[in-house]
């Protein structure tokens, strides 16, 4: 498990920003260090553990880009065309023929390797085939339509990168090496509760004043998508003793403890007090709307993160907090949120100095561009928001005002995991 010291977190300002908490976790958590091996099928989304040098070049093998025919750079017609006799046929997968010699053609396919004396391929469309002769054209360049062998990648050259969050596409690149397995990181460990007499879990009995726990649900379902192993512990009710003992139990066998609610200040949040009565506890306030409270310290050496009970605010806060916590565990690359310019369809005043998300959705406008369209309500507590939405407009600490027509940035809900 993570070990972290009881300080790991310590910050000393009245209200942190996005990125001190970001940078804070950063440089601070440190990765597990456990590796397991996977095969291909189940490596999409774990973090590689090692660099993989590309053990043969890509393409390994010089060959063709078209379907055509194959011949000498020094034979290429220079002023008008030239009729060649074609000596063999090459399909992909198959041996080359005997030597091209001067003067000859090979009919070849895409995909297929490049005859011993030949560099060039003429396209079948941009050529005429009379007999067992074709005529090729003048003006082709040296080299044209072949793919020389490593000209995708060397052999040597560190092709996946250790730290890297794997994607599909690398995945192929590992399949393309001919690899079967790769060593990853071993999944973070997540427990998962929620907090509050006032919830009650779905297919439960509820009453009349309690609501249903959603929270825990949308956590664990982001926290799947982010790779983690989480452990549902339900929810905890609002007894200091019953939830200190909790978290003793699961912070030995965890990386990572979350849970939503509770993380004020009030008399009945006691997640605080729970937390520092068997660990240490820093009560952040970050200059973030949605989710200005979230809690965050170490029990017996593993994170502890609380978010906030409202589920917007704990949506946005769960991206800032939890998604770089679980990146910086795993020892996976930073992946910062890169907001993609559109145009604000709506009107906004903020605060200064503080970071805000608004919940908006897309649409193409008359011009073809694309317009962020707010969502007609603001509390934190809408579910409706977050479902009925495509993504988030930042604002930064500077921006007091938007217009319509002012050019904002979006973040898609598809780039947060």
């Amino acid at each position: 498990m993570a070990q972290l010291s009881d300080d790991c977190f310590a910050f000393g300002g009245p209200m942190m920003s996005v990125d001190e908490a970001v940078g804070l976790i950063a440089t601070r958590v440190t990765p597990v260090v456990d590796i397991e091996t996977v095969t291909l099928a189940c490596a999409d989304g774990r973090v590689l553990a090692h660099d993989i040098l590309a053990p043969l070049p890509l393409p390994p093998f010089t060959n063709s880009a078209v379907d055509g025919y194959a011949v000498s750079s020094r034979d290429l017609p220079q002023k008008e065309e030239q009729a060649f006799p074609v000596i063999g046929r090459v399909q992909a997968g198959s041996s080359t023929p005997e030597p091209l010699k001067p003067g000859q053609a090979v009919r070849i396919f895409t995909g297929a390797p490049m005859p011993e004396g030949a560099d060039t391929v003429f396209m079948q469309e941009d050529v005429r085939v009379e007999d067992d002769k074709v005529v090729l054209p003048a003006g082709l360049k040296p080299g044209a339509n072949v793919r020389p062998a490593g000209e995708d990648i060397p052999a040597g050259f560190a092709a996946l990168k250790a730290g890297q969050r794997l994607r599909p596409q690398d995945v192929a690149l590992a399949a393309a090496f001919g690899l079967t397995e790769l060593d990853v990181v071993r999944r973070i460990r997540v427990a998962v509760f929620s907090t509050g007499n006032e919830l009650a879990s779905p297919g439960e009995a509820r009453a009349a004043a309690q609501l249903f726990d959603s929270n825990r649900y949308m956590l664990m379902a982001m926290l799947s998508r982010l790779g983690c192993e989480v452990s549902d512990l339900g929810i905890l009710r609002d007894d200091r003793t019953a939830l200190a003992r909790a978290l003793q139990d699961v912070a030995g066998s965890h990386d990572l403890i979350l849970t939503t609610g509770g993380v004020s200040t009030g008399e009945e949040d006691h997640v605080k007090a729970s937390v520092e009565s068997v660990g240490r506890l820093v009560l952040w306030r970050m200059a973030i709307k949605p989710g200005r409270p979230v809690a965050m310290g170490i029990i017996g050496g593993t994170p502890f993160i609380g978010l906030p009970g409202n589920p917007v605010a704990s949506f946005v806060t769960f991206v800032h907090v939890v998604r770089p916590t679980i990146l910086a565990l795993s020892g996976a690359r930073p992946e910062p949120l890169m907001p993609m310019p559109v145009r604000a369809a709506f009107s906004y005043k903020k605060k200064i100095a503080r970071r805000e998300y608004v919940r908006v959705t897309l649409r193409k406008a008359a011009d073809g561009a694309l317009e962020a369209v707010k969502f007609p309500r603001e509390g934190a507590g809408l579910l409706s928001s977050l479902v009925d939405t495509d993504g988030l407009v930042e604002l930064g600490e500077q921006v007091t005002l938007v217009e319509p027509g002012q050019t904002v940035g979006f973040l898609s809900y598809a780039g947060l995991m």
